[in-house]
């Protein structure tokens, strides 16, 4: 079954406003026309400027590192759906591991902020992953299950079919370990067996899973070679020209 390919850079909190421009320009530049669809993720002030640069080029999408879990509100700090949608974004990462480690973040947080994303026609692209206590123990499986399940129990068939799912196996984030390509293959093979026993096998087949664990230059090819791995959600790696190779490693 023919899924979308998809790379989507993650920057975290990096570069200055001046080097995201340049960024950006870089990898429209080096960049080939392909079926591969793109999401550049920058930091929140720099949303507006960056989609200004992506429009000139189709294929680009623009997407955001977070949102809130209301519309509007007395909420300093935050920003909602609904402000990503205004600026044109058309992605969010919910649940990405740091959210969940850092900031203490519950599937209760990530189903509000998908209901609100969905809501203002933002596709969520939701993160699961096990820590590396967690693999060790053989607990990886049930974890990835939970951390599923716990979302789908809350969104009906149609909903879900919006949905980018992206497999972080935690202990290979930032680390420069990643799991090598059968053990990617495996996870990536097992969530859509969840997706099929909870849903149907045609939702599970056509649900892109993306590998978010340190991938780069060097192993993406084979990464993206795997059946069931659609693409990288990638964090360092976009932050240079490598995340071109990334784009072309199909």
């Amino acid at each position: 079954m023919s899924r979308q390919k998809i790379v989507a850079g993650n920057w975290k909190m990096n570069k200055s406003l001046k080097d995201a421009k340049s960024l950006v320009e870089m990898i429209l530049s080096n960049t080939k026309d392909s079926d591969v669809l793109k999401i550049i993720i920058p930091p929140f002030p720099y949303l507006e400027p960056v989609k200004q640069i992506l429009s000139a080029r189709k294929g680009f999408y623009l997407g955001a590192q977070n949102c809130h879990t209301n519309t509007s509100g007395a909420f300093t700090g935050e920003v909602s759906a609904n402000m990503l949608q205004s600026v044109g974004c058309q992605y969010v990462i919910i649940g990405h591991s740091e959210r969940r480690n850092y900031f203490k973040e519950k599937s209760t947080d990530f189903v509000l902020k998908i209901r609100e994303a969905l809501k203002h026609d933002i596709i969520p692209i939701y993160c699961i992953g096990e820590t590396l206590e967690e693999r060790k123990n053989g607990y990886h499986f049930s974890v990835i299950t939970e951390q599923l399940t716990s979302i789908l129990s809350e969104f009906k068939l149609e909903d879900f079919s919006r949905f980018v799912l992206a497999y972080e196996p935690v202990w290979a984030i930032g680390t420069g370990e990643t799991a090598t390509a059968a053990q990617a293959q495996e996870m990536h093979a097992f969530i859509r067996s969840v997706l099929c026993d909870f849903y149907d096998s045609a939702i599970a087949g056509n649900t892109p899973i993306l590998y978010g664990g340190s991938c780069n230059a060097q192993n993406a090819r084979e990464l993206f070679q795997c059946p069931d791995v659609d693409g990288g959600l990638i964090g360092g790696a976009s932050l240079n020209e490598d995340f071109c190779t990334i784009i072309g490693s199909f």
